[in-house]
């Protein structure tokens, strides 16, 4: 119980960050519209996304919002009452964290605020949430993934140590 009081604190700070940052974005981005931050590569540029990912279900916000909220309510009661290994953990707190910031968004405005274009790639506009969302997701897949390896080399290690010795049988009068 204690690492998922843990888990959801760190999903509610990571929530705050992201809340934090969409709130200096509006203040300092929405007046000019785009700033540099790295000349040619990534500039701050503020959106507003009515969608999910890359303005998908766009002004579908009751649905976004219902899906959204089951699904991250099912993310907290498996972090509450499992314990899954460290890194799993963190990937589902990641994408906790992520969700809730652009939740709150959509709740409070029916509308997330963007803010990290790429330029050097035809790419969507992203927030630290997505981030949080999508960083999670990948050191989830690499967590199972490499669970999967261990196993798998644990299996092959054991059928090698289990394998009859060649050769003649033992005597069994000896």
């Amino acid at each position: 119980m204690l690492y998922g009081i843990l888990s959801v604190a760190a999903a509610a700070v990571l929530a705050g960050i992201d809340q934090w940052i969409k709130a200096w974005a509006t203040a300092n981005l929405l007046p000019v519209g785009a700033m540099p931050l790295i000349p040619g590569i990534v500039e701050l540029r503020y959106s507003l996304n009515q969608g999910m990912a890359f303005s998908l279900l766009w002004g579908r916000q009751g649905f976004l919002i219902a899906v959204t909220s089951i699904a991250l309510l099912a993310v907290a009661v498996y972090l509450f009452w499992k314990r899954p290994p460290l890194a799993e953990r963190i990937a589902w707190t990641m994408v906790l964290g992520g969700g809730v910031g652009n939740l709150i968004d959509r709740i409070v405005s029916g509308q997330v605020v963007d803010y990290i274009n790429l330029l050097f790639v035809d790419f969507a506009i992203f927030n630290f949430a997505d981030i949080c969302v999508t960083g999670g997701i990948a050191l989830l897949f690499a967590a199972i993934l490499a669970g999967e390896l261990r196993e798998r080399r644990g299996r092959k290690g054991q059928d090698a140590g289990t394998k009859p010795k060649e050769g003649p049988a033992p005597d069994a009068d000896a």
